[in-house]
């Protein structure tokens, strides 16, 4: 048994959807998580600016002596997985391979769309994901920034909200997906309003989400490797942030689905 926690980083609040789907499936399990609020949005920033970013978080979790770092940001995934990966002696995962696998099981036309932010669409990074599993997939990308804005700012349910998600759905529908990515941490909050403007173009689009994916990665990884928690382990978890603390408990506290006492503010820029 292995009590150390795991490690997880978002360049805002959207990985606290990662981490609670985590807490689903590993209950016991000791975390600590990190949101570079100070630096949101990552997605609109250059891709060489978001690795510099993550190297820096990813060094700051390890030496709080975490065993496993998960990369809950599908920028920082496409930015900077392979060179985190390299840089530790211990597992690092990042959301976008376990959505892409999940896709290309679950579509049946493969034709697949993703929303995502601008960084992660230009990486092609799911792209690269699902050609490896099948080259006979092919991906429609759009690009959705001010939905990640909107859930960000707590905005989960409005007109504005309904027009932004039709608008960027439309193209894709055109495409006649049959399944959709959620590329983006952020969007499970809207999962159900993606859902439904999904099902009233054809209820048979299939919608995954890859904070439930990547959850289930993590089970996997922790058992293989024989770093699971004690089952009578009594899970804490510390966050730490480095701009505005009370939107993270704002915030953060819808993002994670219960109440979050106490947020410590760092500057990894020192």
């Amino acid at each position: 048994m292995d009590n150390r926690p795991i490690g997880i980083f978002d360049s805002g609040l959207g990985g606290l959807t990662v981490l609670r789907e985590i807490t689903k499936v590993v209950p016991n399990e000791n975390i600590i998580f990190l949101g570079d609020t100070a630096k949101f949005p990552y997605g609109s920033r250059p891709l060489s600016e978001v690795k510099s970013f993550a190297i820096r978080i990813a060094d700051f979790l390890y030496k709080q002596g975490v065993k496993l770092i998960v990369v809950a940001c599908n920028t920082a995934t496409a930015s900077a997985l392979p060179d985190l990966q390299s840089r530790f002696d211990i597992p690092v995962i990042g959301v976008i391979e376990p959505g892409a696998k999940t896709a290309a099981q679950a579509t049946i036309t493969k034709r697949i769309g993703v929303i995502a932010t601008i960084a992660t669409v230009n990486s092609k990074a799911y792209d690269y994901e699902l050609k490896k599993i099948d080259k006979k997939i092919k991906l429609f990308s759009n690009a959705a920034p001010l939905l990640v804005d909107y859930v960000e700012k707590g905005i989960l349910d409005g007109p504005m909200l309904d027009e932004a998600i039709n608008n960027y759905l439309n193209p894709l529908f055109k495409q006649d997906i049959d399944v959709l990515i959620l590329g983006c941490t952020h969007f499970p909050l809207i999962e159900d309003k993606i859902k439904h403007q999904c099902s009233i173009y054809d209820s048979n689009i299939k919608v995954i989400s890859s904070a439930i994916e990547i959850s289930r990665s993590i089970k996997i990884i922790l058992e293989k490797l024989n770093i699971k928690s004690d089952d009578k382990n009594n899970a804490q978890r510390i966050f730490y942030q480095t701009g505005n603390t009370n939107k993270f408990y704002e915030v953060g506290n819808i993002f994670l689905g219960e109440k979050i006492d106490e947020v410590i503010k760092i500057n990894l820029d020192i």
